[in-house]
């Protein structure tokens, strides 16, 4: 379980979060989700540390990663796994080197036992003939799946995805979107992710929370959604004739 309270984030003196109070669940699914520039990428990275929040705190179980020091933050980070909007990988290593690099940081493990691991978290992923390939020879998909195989190499106990299907075709989110829920599950992860996809909120979805001008404006689940009477949410999520129609099915 991760717990937020009271967190308040500005850059330059504008205020992008405001006063989140926030629990995500252990082993689920937790959605962030809002539009552009609501600050929910902001959000998420202020969760794993990489931006210093100005007010509140941010609890793995008890433990306080704003008030940690540099070596403990690189602890919990061993518990972390990533995965970036846009994959991030490195373009010089080979796929098999992508998903080692964690294990190279934070292991003392022999060469063999760093490659057999790495070569599990690939075949967990479904790619089995790709370890010899460079980022540049592969398909946007594959590159997701490699970004996944890498977060989940160290065992860790929690997940973060920034905008996992982000430049997908609708085939591939959903593969994706399978995934991350299979592993969440079978790893008994706590997964958050940021997404606008709203394919992603109704199939995978356990816990959402809905941020609109940096503050969070409603939380529950997939099945709430549709009784839900907030407007900006409503807005968000539904164009007016797809609104009636995904509220009728959902009922």
């Amino acid at each position: 379980m991760i717990r937020v309270e009271g967190l308040y984030k500005s850059f330059d003196n504008k205020t992008v979060l405001s006063d989140i109070n926030v629990v995500f669940e252990s082993k689920k699914v937790n959605l962030i989700i809002g539009k552009s520039g609501s600050g929910k990428t902001v959000l998420l990275k202020s969760l794993i540390g990489l931006h210093t929040i100005n007010k509140g705190k941010v609890l793995y179980g008890d433990r306080d990663i704003t008030a940690m020091t540099s070596r403990q933050i690189k602890l919990l980070r061993e518990e972390i796994g990533v995965v970036f909007q846009g994959g991030a990988l490195f373009d010089s290593l080979t796929v098999l080197e992508n998903v080692k690099f964690p294990l190279n940081l934070f292991t003392n493990f022999s060469e063999k036992e760093k490659n057999e691991r790495a070569l599990f978290c690939l075949r967990r992923v479904n790619l089995t003939d790709a370890d010899h390939l460079y980022p540049a020879e592969i398909s946007g998909g594959m590159k997701k799946r490699v970004a996944i195989a890498r977060a989940i190499v160290l065992k860790p106990k929690y997940l973060f995805c920034d905008e996992p299907n982000s430049g997908l075709d609708p085939l591939t989110a959903i593969v994706i979107d399978n995934l991350i829920q299979e592993i969440t599950h079978e790893y008994d992860m706590t997964t958050i992710v940021n997404t606008h996809d709203m394919n992603s909120v109704f199939e995978i979805g356990e816990k959402i929370v809905f941020i609109h001008e940096g503050r969070k404006e409603w939380e529950g689940t997939k099945e709430e959604i549709a009784d839900s009477d907030n407007k900006n949410l409503n807005d968000f999520i539904f164009s007016s004739k797809l609104y009636k129609k995904l509220k009728h099915v959902l009922k």
